[in-house]
């Protein structure tokens, strides 16, 4: 079995960053390195599914359709009980919710991150047999309403 270990963005500003990670995702800090100019965060699967390194001023990520990265996901409960909190604690921080989407297999909320970057906060749904069923593939994207 292959799993994804983890990401790293380069970040503006790292106390601003992480504090986002932290606060908004729900991530929990592991550690400091790179004499404190990085940060290591899990959501508690590996030691560390995320890594923010800071780099001070630079350009962000382009925006519109290109090559490359497009948004990171975060599973981040199982119902959709669970979304409507991260809606609320999205909110309560101050950041926007750019989209929401019921996939039919997940329900999502999407947002940037400080520096830009697509985040997607989603629950996976229950009824649906992802690893035996394959009609959620081609179901349509509807909007999703909390």
């Amino acid at each position: 079995m292959v799993t994804l270990g983890h990401v790293v963005f380069y970040v503006r500003d790292l106390e601003k960053s992480t504090a986002f990670y932290r606060d908004v995702v729900g991530l929990e800090v592991a550690g400091r390195i790179f004499n404190g100019r990085a940060a290591m965060l899990t959501g508690g699967a590996t030691h560390h599914e995320l890594l923010l390194i800071e780099v001070g001023a630079a350009p962000g990520p382009l925006p519109g359709r290109r090559i490359g990265l497009y948004h990171v996901g975060w599973k981040v409960g199982d119902s959709l009980d669970d979304l409507r909190r991260v809606r609320d604690r999205v909110h309560a921080h101050g950041h926007d919710i750019e989209g929401m989407s019921d996939h039919t297999v997940s329900q999502s909320l999407y947002l940037r991150d400080p520096d830009g970057n697509e985040i997607e906060l989603f629950v996976d749904d229950p009824g649906v047999d992802w690893r035996h069923a394959q009609e959620w593939m081609e179901a349509p994207v509807k909007p999703l309403r909390l």
